[in-house]
């Protein structure tokens, strides 16, 4: 007994004859008949009398009916519920600290504008947590700073990002201009906990010059470690996106370096069997215009 059965027991008890419900089923005849003589021997009962030329429900038949009927009005109402699930439903996705911060709030208030039929749950954690995440399918996207670290998971770029040496008003002694690395290595730092992409690639281009700067705090709360700076314990390394307005009040105040500069990328991640819904499509081609704009402003 299948679907295709149920259907057509249902056409024939609204059409009363077999000829009516083929012709509304764009069947044969016999095959139409095929398929009640096959439903009565599955269930071992007579549907139907014939009485006169129209077809008349047995009492079985009518039982059968009512569920029959049920049954075409569940399936109807999973298939409307569920084909055109990976472009509604739910999309995880998640944010290092500095693009929830800073990005995230737009970005989804722009894509809800689009896509309302999809509901957006959002985790905001370390870099390294997410990727953890995604590995765990705990999440379908996720956007981090900086390098991936396992293999399995694909990462695009995104955005462009800069860090940025920030000390309070006055540099802290160090002369004017652009300064070296050897000049700032033994003073205070306040960075970003160990697994941030921030303290990542600050760590990273340290160790490329042969230093490493072991930080008198840190934390987990980018606002926390601009107020630090601003109150003279120690200089930092903080995205500038995220320090533009105190560099504009003049709150802190960057110090350009000679030797290198701390830039990287944005990524959008996925583990790479993942499948990708509709709806993940959807939010990868919106994240696409932000690189062109940071691109732009470069």
């Amino acid at each position: 007994m299948t679907l295709r059965h149920l259907l057509i027991f249902v056409t024939v008890c609204e059409c009363h004859t077999v000829t009516e419900a083929a012709r509304r089923l764009y069947m044969a005849q016999p095959a139409v008949s095929l398929a009640i003589r096959e439903l009565e021997h599955h269930y071992d009962v007579r549907l139907f009398d014939r009485i006169g030329r129209r077809l008349h429900l047995t009492e079985p038949g009518q039982q059968v009916l009512g569920y029959a009927r049920h049954i075409l009005d569940s399936n109807e109402e999973l298939e409307q519920q569920v084909r055109n699930w990976s472009s509604r439903g739910n999309l995880r996705i998640g944010a290092s600290i500095t693009i929830g911060s800073n990005l995230l709030p737009d970005m989804v208030i722009r894509f809800k504008e689009q896509y309302k039929d999809i509901q957006l749950r959002a985790t905001v954690d370390q870099s390294l947590v997410l990727e953890q995440k995604i590995l765990r399918n705990e999440l379908d996207l996720a956007m981090i700073e900086g390098l991936v670290h396992d293999e399995t998971i694909l990462a695009q770029d995104f955005m462009d990002d800069e860090l940025v040496l920030v000390s309070r008003p006055g540099r802290q002694g160090l002369p004017e201009g652009k300064v070296s690395l050897s000049q700032i290595q033994d003073l205070p730092f306040i960075l970003r906990e160990k697994g941030s992409g921030t303290r990542e690639l600050f760590d990273s281009v340290m160790l490329t010059h042969g230093l490493l700067i072991t930080p008198i705090w840190e934390s987990i709360s980018t606002e926390a470690i601009i107020r630090a700076v601003s109150a003279g314990i120690g200089l930092s390394v903080l995205p500038l996106r995220l320090v533009e307005e105190e560099l504009g009040q003049g709150d802190l105040e960057r110090i350009s370096l000679l030797e290198t500069e701390f830039r990287r990328q944005f990524r959008l991640i996925h583990h790479k069997d993942k499948y990708l819904t509709t709806a993940m499509k959807a939010f990868i081609q919106h994240c696409l215009p932000y690189e062109s704009l940071s691109r732009s402003l470069d």
